[in-house]
Order: C-alpha cells, then sequence, then structure tokens
C-alpha cells in the first residue's frame, strides 16, 4: 500500500525536523514543498506532502500514518 501524508508547521527548524524525521523513517518527498502566510497567527507556514510504501499491509483509515 501507499502511505500519504502533508505535514505542516511553522517557518523553523522544527518544521525541517519533521521533515526529516520522516524522511528518516523511510517516507519520500512528493512534489514541492508550500509556503503560506497564516493571517490568524501573523506567521508564515510550510508544508510538504511526503508518501512512503508498506507492503504486506492493507490500508486502513484508523491506523495512525505517522507510526507506519
Amino acid at each position: 500500500m501507499r502511505l500519504y501524508r502533508f505535514l505542516t508547521g511553522p517557518d523553523d527548524s522544527t518544521f525541517c525536523h519533521k521533515v526529516t524525521a520522516a524522511l528518516n523513517a523511510g517516507w519520500h518527498l512528493y512534489g514541492s514543498a508550500t509556503y503560506a502566510f497564516d493571517a490568524a497567527t501573523q506567521s508564515m507556514r510550510c508544508g510538504q506532502a511526503v508518501v512512503k510504501d508498506v507492503e504486506g499491509r492493507d490500508y486502513d483509515p484508523a491506523m495512525k500514518l505517522g507510526e507506519q
């Protein structure tokens, strides 16, 4: 099965660490990163889609994707 996640976070090192952790857990970048202004917090936010292929498992909407 192929899993998809969209990681988001503030424009600081915590976002980079979140993406780095996902890459080191076997996830792969999917498309380009996004960057947008969050009017509610008056700050910039980052986003990056990642995908991962997992063999021998079937998709279940109840699964926690970050634990795969």
